[in-house]
C-alpha cells in the first residue's frame, strides 16, 4: 500500500506542473483514485494486524495454563510466545527459535522440526514419536494465522508388546530374518539416543556374532561392548549390549551379572576361577568352584590351557576365542571360550564369556575327526603309562644287576642287551605320548641354525649317498622356544620320509626363513595368529602325496610305504610335539613334483627366558647318604626296585602302597620323614592330594613325584606344592638317587 501511496502523491505533483489544463485534470483524477486504493488498503491492513494480534493472544491465553511445553513461532521458526512450562524445560531466558527449545532433549533438532512443519504447511497439523534424551515425547505442531504452534507431550508405552521380558535395565534390540531392527527397548534407545532400523547405524563394523566385543555408535560416542545373542524364534534374534568390563570395584560387585543371559566366569592369572554367574555354573557343571583351575574344567587345546591364558595377559594371542571340551561326566559338552582381559583392583585378570557349542551343526563334521583321534591318544596315553611302569621294573632291576657283574662276567653282556633293549622301548612309548601330546617337554631358548648345524652330521648319514641335502638359512635367526630333543626328532621323521619318497635318489633342502604375518593365516581348519615366526620348510622332489590322503598324513599308524617299512608313528608324533610346543605344522603335496612341510615356531619376545629346570641331573653323587624318606607306590615291582635302590644308596625307607597307607604312617609324630616320593596316578587319593595333607603337620619337607604320564597332565596342581620336583618314568636307578640327593640338599 505505500506503493500506492506514493503513485498518488506523484500524481499530485505532474497534475500541478503539468501545462495544459487538460492533463492536470486527469493527473487530479488518477491521484484521487489512487489515494482512495491506498487508503482503503491501509485500513485493511491495520484491521489484519489488529486480527492476527488477538489471534496470536487468543494462543498465547490458551497455552498459558497447559502443563505440556508448548511455543509459537512464525514461518521462519521464531518463537513468538511460549508457556511457563516451555520456560521451565529452556532453564533460561525466553528462547528464540524451536530448534533452541528443543536443543536440550534432542541432539539434531532441526532435522525434525522441518520435517514436521513441511507436513503441517500442507495437511494443517503433523505429530511424530520422538525418543529424547528424558524418554520418549510426541512433538507436534499445528497451522495457526501465520505462525505453528509447537507442543511437546510424555507418552506412555502401552500394549502387550511392552511385557516385561522387555522392560529389563540391559539395552536390547530385536532383529528380524533380513537383519531389520524390528524393536528397541528403552534403555538401547537411550543409549544410541534414536531409533535405528538397520545394524550399520548401530555397530562400527559388520558382521557382529555372539561373544564379539563391538564399537557401537551410542550418545557418548564410540564405545566398545560385549555383544550377547539369543534366538527369539521365526528367524528373529535378539541382541544384548553389556559393558565391555567386569565391575572392579569388588568381587561382590560381580552379583550384577548374575541374572546376565551370558555363562561369565573371571579367572585369575594363574587359571584359578575367582567368580562366576549362574548360567556359566549350569553349563560347566559341578566342578566350577570357587579356586578350581581352569585345566581342570575343560580341555582341548594342542598345548596347556594355562600357555593360552598366559599369552592372552602379555597381549601375544590375536585369536582369543576356543573351542573346549568340558570334563564332565555326565554328558559330552564343547563350548566356546572368549577371553577378554580386564583389570581387578589394580591387578590383572580375564573374563570368559562361555557359549554352548555342542548343538552346532557347523562343528560337527570338525569333531568327528578330533574325538577318534582323542580316543586313540587316550589309549595310548594309557598304554603309555602302563609300559613306562613295566620299564621301570625291567631296567631299574637290570641296573641292580650291573651292579654285581662286571665287564668280564659271562651275563654282562646279556644284561646290558636287556638294558639296552628297554631303553628301545622306552623311546617307543615315547612316541605314543609324543602323539597324545602327553609327553614331557624341557622347552629352551634355541636358535635353529644352531640346532640344525649339531644335526647335520646325523642327517647326512641317515640319507645315504644317492640323496643331496642343503641347507638354506636366513641370515638373522631369531630365537625360539622349544625342547631341543624332541625338534630334532620331528626333523628326522621329516628328512627320513623325504629319503624314502625318492627311490632314484634327488635333493632335500631344508630352509630356514624368519617372517612377519601382518595378519592371520588360515589355512587346514588352523589359525596362525599375526606376529613374528621363524619357519623351517623340508622340501624333497619325491612321488608325492595324493590330495585324497593329505588329510590323513597325520594320523597314527597311516603310512604310505610299503610293510614293513614304516610303523605311521613319524608324522603324528610331528604333529604332537609342533603343536604341544605351541606351533603349526603344513603339507603341499603334488604328486610326481614333491612334498613341503613347513613348520611355524612364534619369535620369543625376548631371549632372556630361564629355561625349564631339569628334573634329574645325569652325574651321580658320590659317597653315600642319610635320611629317612617315604616312598609310595601302588606298582610292587616298581616299588621294590626304588625302595632296594635308595637303600644301597644309604638311605632309610619307609615303603607305602597306598595314600592312604602313608598317611596312617605320618600319625606317628615323632617320626622324621626327610623327603617324600610318590607316584601321582594311583588307586584311591592321588599323589598331590595326599601330600598337601601331609604338609600341613610337617611343612617344608621336599617332594619327588614319579609317573608314567607327562608333567603337563598335573603340573597346575605340582605348582601349588612347593619344594617339589618331577621325574618321570621310566627311570634309571641313577635317576632316582640323583633326584633324591638334590632334593636333600
Amino acid at each position: 500500500m505505500l506503493v500506492v501511496f506514493i503513485a498518488a502523491i506523484l500524481t499530485f505533483v505532474a497534475a500541478f506542473v503539468a501545462q495544459q489544463p487538460y492533463l492536470t485534470r486527469v493527473f487530479i483524477s488518477a491521484g484521487a483514485a489512487l489515494g482512495c486504493v491506498a487508503g482503503i488498503g491501509f485500513i485493511a491492513d491495520i484491521l489484519t494486524e489488529k486480527r492476527i494480534g488477538r489471534d496470536v493472544q487468543a494462543v498465547s491465553d490458551f497455552i498459558a495454563n497447559d502443563a505440556s511445553p508448548s511455543v509459537f513461532a512464525t514461518e521462519d521458526g521464531l518463537v513468538t510466545a511460549q508457556n511457563p512450562a516451555a520456560s521451565l524445560l529452556c532453564k533460561a531466558n525466553p528462547t528464540t527459535t524451536v530448534a533452541a527449545f528443543l536443543s536440550s532433549l534432542l541432539a539434531s533438532p532441526s532435522a525434525h522440526v522441518f520435517r514436521l512443519q513441511d507436513r503441517a504447511e500442507i495437511d494443517g497439523a503433523a505429530r511424530e514419536d520422538i525418543m529424547t534424551r528424558t524418554g520418549p515425547m510426541r512433538l507436534s505442531t499445528h497451522r495457526v494465522a501465520t505462525g505453528y504452534l509447537w507442543r511437546l507431550e510424555a507418552v506412555q508405552e502401552k500394549g502387550p508388546a511392552r511385557s516385561r521380558d522387555f522392560e529389563q535395565s540391559l539395552p536390547m534390540l530385536m532383529v528380524g530374518r533380513s537383519g531389520a531392527v524390528l524393536f528397541m527397548n528403552e534403555p538401547s534407545r537411550a543409549l544410541i539416543g534414536t531409533r535405528v532400523k538397520t545394524l550399520d547405524r548401530l555397530f562400527k563394523s559388520l558382521p557382529v556374532a555372539h561373544g564379539d566385543l563391538a564399537e557401537v555408535k551410542t550418545t557418548q560416542g564410540e564405545t566398545k561392548m560385549l555383544v550377547a545373542e539369543l534366538d527369539a524364534g521365526a528367524g528373529r534374534k535378539a541382541l544384548y549390549l553389556l559393558p565391555a568390563y567386569a565391575p572392579r570395584a569388588q568381587d561382590s560387585g560381580w552379583n550384577v551379572f548374575q541374572e546376565l543371559p551370558i555363562p561369565l566366569v573371571k579367572i585369575a592369572p594363574n587359571g584359578a576361577v575367582l567368580s562366576y554367574n549362574q548360567l556359566a555354573a549350569k553349563l560347566v557343571g559341578p566342578g566350577l568352584q570357587p579356586d578350581a583351575l581352569l585345566a581342570s574344567l575343560m580341555e582341548g587345546l594342542g598345548r596347556s590351557i594355562n600357555d593360552w591364558l598366559t599369552d592372552t595377559l602379555e597381549g601375544r594371542l590375536i585369536q582369543k576365542s576356543e573351542f573346549l571340551r568340558l570334563k564332565r561326566d555326565d554328558r559330552e559338552t564343547f563350548v566356546q571360550v572368549t577371553l577378554n582381559l580386564v583389570t581387578d583392583q589394580g591387578a590383572p585378570a580375564l573374563i570368559a564369556v562361555l557359549n554352548d557349542a555342542t548343538e552346532l551343526k557347523t562343528l560337527e563334521a570338525q569333531f568327528v575327526q578330533s574325538q577318534k583321534m582323542q580316543a586313540i591318544g587316550q589309549l595310548a596315553g594309557g598304554v603309555a603309562h602302563d609300559f613306562n611302569n613295566l620299564l621301570t621294573a625291567i631296567s631299574g632291576h637290570c641296573d641292580l644287576l650291573l651292579l654285581r657283574h662286571d665287564q668280564g662276567d659271562p651275563d654282562f653282556s646279556d644284561l646290558v642287551q636287556i638294558d639296552q633293549n628297554a631303553n628301545r622301548a622306552a623311546a617307543l612309548v615315547g612316541q605314543l605320548l609324543a602323539f597324545s601330546r602327553k609327553q614331557t617337554l624341557r622347552p629352551e631358548t634355541l636358535n635353529l641354525r644352531d640346532t640344525l648345524a649339531d644335526l647335520t652330521h646325523l642327517l647326512n648319514r641317515l640319507v645315504g649317498a644317492k640323496v643331496t641335502l642343503t641347507l638354506s638359512h636366513d641370515p638373522v635367526l631369531k630365537p625360539i622356544r622349544a625342547d631341543k630333543r624332541q625338534l630334532e626328532q620331528v626333523l628326522m621323521n621329516l628328512v627320513v620320509n623325504a629319503r624314502d619318497a625318492m627311490r632314484e635318489g634327488g635333493e632335500i633342502k631344508i630352509t630356514t626363513e624368519c617372517v612377519k604375518l601382518q595378519s592371520p593365516l588360515r589355512r587346514d581348519r588352523a589359525t596362525v595368529p599375526a606376529g613374528q615366526y621363524v619357519t623351517l620348510q623340508v622340501s624333497d622332489e619325491g612321488v608325492g602325496i595324493p590330495e585324497d590322503k593329505l588329510q590323513k598324513v597325520f594320523e597314527p599308524f597311516f603310512t604310505t610305504k610299503r610293510t614293513g617299512e614304516g610303523t605311521g608313528l613319524g608324522l603324528s608324533t610331528a604333529y604332537g610335539i609342533i603343536k604341544q610346543s605351541g606351533g603349526f605344522i603344513f603339507i603341499d603335496s603334488t604328486v610326481g613334483v614333491g612334498t613341503i612341510f613347513t613348520l611355524y615356531f612364534p619369535v620369543m619376545a625376548n631371549s632372556l627366558t630361564t629355561p625349564a629346570k631339569p628334573a634329574v641331573v645325569s652325574a651321580p653323587p658320590a659317597g653315600f647318604d642319610d635320611g629317612i624318606i617315604l616312598l609310595v607306590e601302588d606298582e610292587a615291582p616298581v616299588r621294590a626296585f626304588a625302595s632296594r635302590a635308595l637303600r644301597m644308596r644309604g638311605y632309610t625307607v619307609l615303603e607305602a602302597e597306598s595314600a592312604e597307607a602313608a598317611l596312617k604312617t605320618l600319625e606317628d609324630e615323632t617320626l622324621n620323614i626327610d623327603v617324600f616320593v610318590t607316584d601321582v596316578i594311583m588307586p584311591g587319593m592321588d599323589g598331590p592330594s595326599w601330600i598337601r595333607k601331609a604338609l600341613i603337620d610337617r611343612p617344608g619337607v621336599p617332594v619327588v613325584f614319579v609317573s608314567g604320564y607327562a608333567e603337563d597332565s598335573f603340573g597346575a596342581e605340582q605348582t601349588t606344592i612347593p619344594n617339589s620336583v618331577f621325574l618321570p618314568k621310566p627311570f634309571s636307578l641313577t635317576d632316582l638317587t640323583t633326584t633324591v640327593h638334590n632334593q636333600m640338599r
